[in-house]
């Protein structure tokens, strides 16, 4: 909880401490040579960097892309991501909100800002091979969980043997949905604060992350 109107963290880099912290405490099977820790971009990979540090090991980023609903962009029927991971709200499709040509549409378009999205944060660079690894998906928080959802799908798609989420803070009934007992092999979460408003309201400092310093943070 917040306590004399403080929040949970200082910043995002005082969340990665404290979870680093938390993590090698109490998960110590974590650490090992086939540990991977990706951040969310943008705002996962400052807190992904600090875990990445502790455990030493290699960082890099998850790219998603939400697949929004042609007449309201905000509702989202899908979610794309690298190694060609495409994933369909086959509620949508059933009640007839939206046809598969407009989702492929969207896609369409959404592939490319993916693409412009990794060559912005990699610089060329070559992503991190999961296969067989232990991938370690870092957010800065989770409200809804969506994106992080997509996240652990790709992971998986991509190869990785054991898919684990942790973020700093979630709300208290976290995760709801019934895709992530396939998605991922364990959640991790340091704070479940009450009442839980958004994630930026818990953090003293919430400036948004840039993509120079997810590039920056990528090659240190």
């Amino acid at each position: 909880m917040t306590l004399w109107g403080r929040a949970e963290f200082v910043d995002r880099v005082d969340a990665g401490r404290r979870l680093a912290r938390h993590l090698a405490r109490n998960h110590p099977d974590l650490r090992g040579p086939d540990l991977v820790v990706l951040g969310l971009p943008r705002g996962g990979v400052p807190v992904a960097a600090e875990v990445a540090r502790a455990f030493d090991a290699p960082l890099d980023v998850i790219v998603v892309r939400k697949l929004g609903a042609p007449w309201q962009p905000e509702l989202a029927v899908g979610a794309i991501g690298e190694g060609g991971f495409e994933v369909v709200d086959e509620a949508s499709l059933d009640r007839g909100s939206v046809t598969m040509a407009e989702v492929r549409a969207v896609a369409d378009r959404e592939r490319l800002e993916l693409a412009r999205r990794i060559d912005r944060l990699r610089h060329g660079a070559p992503p991190a091979n999961l296969t067989g690894t232990t991938a370690l998906i870092v957010d800065d928080g989770v409200a809804t969980g969506a994106t992080a959802l997509v996240a652990c799908q790709v992971a998986r798609h991509l190869g990785a043997q054991r898919v684990v989420l942790a973020v700093p803070l979630a709300p208290v009934d976290f995760p709801e949905q019934p895709q992530w007992s396939d998605a991922a092999d364990s959640i991790i979460v340091l704070a479940r604060p009450e009442p839980f408003h958004s994630v930026g309201t818990h953090y003293d400092d919430f400036t948004a992350t840039t993509d120079d310093e997810v590039a920056a943070l990528l090659r240190t």
